[in-house]
């Protein structure tokens, strides 16, 4: 699916325009774009998006500021093109961790298998976590909404399949819930690495274990 954008652009300039720009542009260009958005990557995290300057972006690159300038004109359009990458990649993943064959599963295994990506993703992005809470920019914020709504959509799908009987606005709640716990768990866990992560992680698992046993398990009383 997403390479159905690129496509249509493709077929509008004329062939010999096409083919001057493009090899310049994709090798070297697409090279170098990658370098930014991962220098910009490192940027926000250690500094947060509001300290961070396109200067110390071109700094972290290893570029000029002008060679910087060349593919960005400023610090947010950094910001929207690697918030943009990194929500693909999140709504990519959400869609492989959701799958009927997790959900069949006990609810410590349904914890693992729907967990472990998620943490994993946001350990190795953790500029995701630095551009959607900390960048304020609205093209992000509301993107990043759409992604909570989604994946809250999910947690509740999970939720009612387990409990049939229960009331919409309670399911809404234990969603939220878990979501919130989960956020919350999540700051512990980035901030943290090696056996100190791991030990977060497995508290994260036990509170959901203990918090959802009960409601998955007693019969329900409206």
């Amino acid at each position: 699916m997403p390479e159905r954008p690129q496509d249509e652009t493709a077929e509008k300039p004329p062939k010999a325009a096409k083919k001057a720009a493009a090899p310049r542009r994709q090798a070297r260009g697409e090279r170098r774009i990658a370098q930014l958005l991962a220098a910009a990557a490192s940027v926000f995290c250690r500094t947060g998006y509001a300290a961070a300057s396109t200067n110390a972006i071109a700094r972290e690159a290893e570029v000029s500021p002008g060679t910087l300038y060349q593919f960005f004109p400023n610090k947010e359009a950094i910001a929207i093109e690697l918030g943009g990458q990194l929500l693909r990649r999140a709504h990519e993943m959400h869609g492989q961790v959701f799958l009927p064959e997790n959900l069949d599963k006990p609810l410590p295994e349904l914890l693992d298998a729907t967990l472990d990506p998620v943490i994993a993703f946001n350990c190795e992005n953790p500029a995701f976590w630095a551009l959607m809470h900390g960048s304020g920019i609205p093209g992000i914020t509301q993107e990043h909404e759409e992604l909570h709504a989604g994946l809250l959509a999910r947690v509740e799908g999970v939720l009612r399949s387990f409990c049939p009987d229960s009331a919409p606005d309670e399911i809404t709640h234990v969603s939220n819930m878990i979501l919130g716990i989960f956020k919350a768990s999540l700051d512990l866990i980035l901030a943290s690495e090696g056996a100190e992560r791991a030990a977060y992680i497995a508290e994260l698992k036990t509170v959901l274990l203990r918090y959802l046993d009960p409601v998955i398990t007693a019969p329900h009383h409206h």
